[in-house]
């Protein structure tokens, strides 16, 4: 009587092996870029929360990138320029962070992430 082998052959286990290790290294390139992002968020939260009344548009860009940089945030990522305050129609003003990375995947492949939150300001910001 003969018994059935069941199983993953070594080819087979080197493919999906291949596979697994193809989608981890595309992980390890865009994780941090996600997290950064998560930092950026967390930091408008906090100047958001704080309030911005008399301020102008500089100095709302001043503290949020002084916020980024306690989140680890790089400042080549997010530029003073990507920061903007649009008003809406009722008076209120918005917060808005709009920027690109591009990440370096392999050959010439790359990876372009667009991120961009917008979170409403407590009080008036001046020009």
């Amino acid at each position: 009587m003969k018994s059935k082998q069941s199983g993953v052959t070594l080819i087979g286990f080197l493919f999906i092996l291949g596979i697994v290790a193809f989608f981890a290294y595309m992980a390890m390139k865009l994780v941090p870029s996600y997290s950064e992002y998560m930092g950026v968020v967390k930091a408008m939260d906090q100047l958001a929360s704080e309030g911005t009344t008399g301020k102008s548009l500089d100095e709302v860009r001043r503290d949020l990138l002084r916020k980024m940089d306690f989140q680890y945030v790089d400042d080549a990522v997010v530029r003073p320029e990507d920061i903007t305050i649009k008003k809406n129609a009722g008076g209120a003003s918005d917060l808005q962070v709009a920027y690109d990375k591009d990440i370096p995947f392999m050959y010439n492949i790359d990876f372009l992430l667009h991120f961009e939150k917008s979170i409403p300001l407590k009080g008036n910001v001046g020009e």
